[in-house]
């Protein structure tokens, strides 16, 4: 959430920024809002000073024996006491306005994110490794996992409808042994701590990573008020909501490996077959919570984290970096990592890393103490993919398969596949 005394400071820059975006335009009635609720605020001040002021006078009347004045500031007292509440509530309806269309701003891109209305208009930053050479027909995941015998849409749908895969046999533990190679890479070399964090959320969790009240329409709620997680941003960014850090011990940097929950309401007709956008899938999450000088560094830093997933894996790929229109609502930057998917004869998106300054920390109050005023800041936060389970199966399925049908399990694998070196076709 964007703070509102910079707003009434630099009403331009964020119109100028919500352009780049291609937003409307906010300043002005966000000003004039603020206003409004700072009227209220002082006119509330104003009168519980005047009604303090008249009752310490009523003592002094009184002590002087003038009963007409201290009946006078009795009845002034009567009075402000009925108007002020009506004043409080006043002031409570519009600080609750304000924060509600704040609360729908997203956050201003850095000066050097590309200027772009969509996904057309971002950058390639680097590219890594080259599209495999064959002399056999490239395949998309859905056809090889079915021709296998381990992926199955049909049983899913029976279950849970459209956007569900059940996997069996080794699909199953190819999918568990990409999920725990990320895993043991980020904790064991790059320096995270995992978390085990819960799967579904109250809604303050969600607001303060942005998801609500905007976004709610891709959430799936529960019956008693909460909501599964999107991603585990979720939980891991707000272990620190409402603390106030020393800044001595950060960065802080956690992952964790969990299903995620989407209800994909705005992706109708996009991506139906197949894996690459479900309801539920399996995430590797990285979330670093850092200081306003380290932000930057640490953004280069998560990026190249999630890279090494990749290059490891041996799978071609390419970093983005995105253009403001494509930018996700509390970004201030974000890279895309996106893998080549042979089938698809295409490059898609299998990681984003954000950076999102203080956007987030604002929303959940989660500060921290300088180590030499002493003063307390809000926290930088950045988030990425360490990745994509689902979409990094898909990517060795339709990369390492054989003329045969068969696939070849990549060597960064092998420990985790129980002397399994390839998949072939079930009996």
């Amino acid at each position: 959430m964007l703070d509102i005394k910079w707003i009434r400071e630099n009403p331009e820059a964020l119109d100028a920024a919500l352009a780049k975006r291609g937003a409307e335009p906010q300043a002005q009635s966000l000003v004039a809002l603020d206003e409004k609720r700072r009227s209220a605020v002082q006119k509330a001040q104003d009168m519980l000073s005047r009604r303090n002021l008249a009752s310490k006078e009523i003592g002094a009347a009184m002590a002087q024996k003038n009963g007409e004045l201290a009946e006078k500031l009795k009845a002034e007292v009567a009075e402000l006491k009925t108007l002020l509440p009506a004043i409080e509530e006043e002031d409570r309806q519009l600080t609750a306005e304000l924060n509600d269309a704040l609360s729908r701003i997203p956050n201003i891109p850095f000066d050097d994110v590309p200027v772009g209305k969509d996904e057309h208009d971002n950058v390639v930053t680097r590219t890594v490794g080259e599209k495999p050479r064959w002399n056999h027909t490239p395949k998309e995941h859905f056809e090889i996992g079915e021709a296998l015998g381990y992926m199955d849409f049909e049983r899913a749908a029976k279950l849970s409808g459209s956007r569900f895969t059940v996997l069996t046999g080794p699909l199953a533990r190819l999918e568990r042994a990409l999920g725990q190679f990320m895993i043991d890479l980020h904790t064991r070399e790059h320096g995270y701590t995992e978390v085990s964090s819960p799967l579904m959320v109250r809604a303050e969790a969600l607001f303060g990573t942005g998801n609500l009240p905007k976004f709610e329409e891709d959430l799936f709620k529960t019956t008693d008020d909460r909501y599964l997680i999107p991603t585990a941003e979720v939980t891991l960014t707000n272990l620190v909501r409402e603390e106030i850090l020393e800044q001595e011990k950060l960065p802080l940097r956690f992952t964790a490996l969990t299903p995620s929950f989407r209800s994909e309401a705005g992706s109708a007709g996009r991506d139906t077959r197949g894996m690459l956008r479900q309801h539920q899938f399996w995430k590797c999450e990285l979330v670093s919570i850092t200081d306003a000088d380290s932000a930057i560094a640490e953004h280069e830093r998560m990026t190249a984290c999630a890279e090494e997933v990749l290059k490891r894996l041996g799978l071609h790929f390419r970093t983005m970096t995105l253009c403001t229109g494509d930018m996700g609502f509390g970004s201030r930057k974000t890279y895309d990592l996106e893998v080549w998917l042979p089938g698809q004869n295409a490059f898609r998106e299998i990681s984003s890393c954000s950076v999102c300054g203080d956007f987030q920390a604002r929303r959940m109050n989660a500060r921290y103490r300088g180590k030499d005023d002493k003063t307390n800041r809000f926290v930088h936060t950045l988030n990425g993919s360490g990745t994509a389970v689902g979409r990094c199966l898909i990517a060795v399925l339709e990369n390492y398969l054989n003329e045969d049908g068969s696939v070849t399990i990549p060597d960064v694998l092998l420990p985790y596949m129980g002397g399994l070196t390839k998949i072939e076709r079930a009996a």
